[in-house]
């Protein structure tokens, strides 16, 4: 066993051995034949040195200003949110006007274009259009009610029919207190987004409009907030 086995790595020092001499050879002959034909091939040899230099100093100046640009819009995201922020209760104290133009500032901090008031007492379900960041069209109906109150289903059809007269992708409807249940059941099963209480909180202190697409309709404040709630509103 022992003699087979001193067989085995002999052959595999054999085998070593001749593949570093093959590379050896290999390599002197490259050598020789460089220097051979460097009369021919310097002026490709340098040009591909100055090609790879370039390219890696192209790279490095795109990854550069991607950074640069990067830290710049979320600087700019971190200011506006800053100078737009409001507590939950001074959006409490607005009224139905004043909530409008703060649902539009918020939309507009976070990209989207287009965007307008259009609430009034003909405003065919709607408060403000717009676009969001990805092109889509998008309705809004802003409800600036007492925490205690609740968004009854109707309301989420009105919603439903303003998004068919304007034509819109997206209906969202924003609200200063909760909905329903009901309510945010028809909200899921017709893909609109629910913006509730804690929702509207998220969005002001710098989540996007967007993000809340991922938290749509998964409940309206744990068993604690309920119960803070039940004290301070009865």
């Amino acid at each position: 066993m022992a003699a087979v086995r001193k067989r085995r790595v002999s052959a595999a020092r054999r085998r070593r051995r001749q593949r570093l001499e093959a590379g050896a050879v290999t390599g002197a002959g490259s050598v020789v034949l460089l220097v051979a034909f460097w009369g021919v091939i310097w002026p490709y040899f340098v040009g591909a040195l100055v090609l790879v230099g370039v390219s890696g100093g192209g790279w490095w100046l795109w990854r550069t200003d991607r950074f640069i640009k990067g830290g710049d819009r979320q600087w700019r995201h971190d200011e506006a949110v800053k100078a737009g922020h409001r507590t939950l209760a001074e959006v409490d104290a607005m009224t139905g006007t004043e909530f409008e133009d703060f649902v539009v500032e918020l939309c507009r901090r976070d990209g989207c274009t287009d965007v307008r008031r259009v609430g009034g007492s003909h405003d065919n379900g709607a408060d403000v259009l717009g676009r969001l960041p990805d092109g889509r069209g998008m309705v809004i109906q802003c409800k600036r009610y007492t925490p205690k109150s609740r968004i009854p289903s109707r309301e989420m059809r009105d919603l439903l029919g303003a998004k068919a007269h304007f034509k819109a992708d997206v209906a969202i409807f924003v609200a200063t207190t909760y909905f329903s249940g009901p309510a945010e059941k028809f909200a899921m099963e017709n893909d609109m987004l629910a913006v509730h209480r804690d929702h509207l909180g998220l969005w002001n202190n710098g989540a996007s409009l967007l993000s809340l697409g991922a938290v749509n309709g998964l409940g309206q404040g744990d068993r604690r907030h309920r119960e803070r709630w039940k004290e301070t509103y009865g």
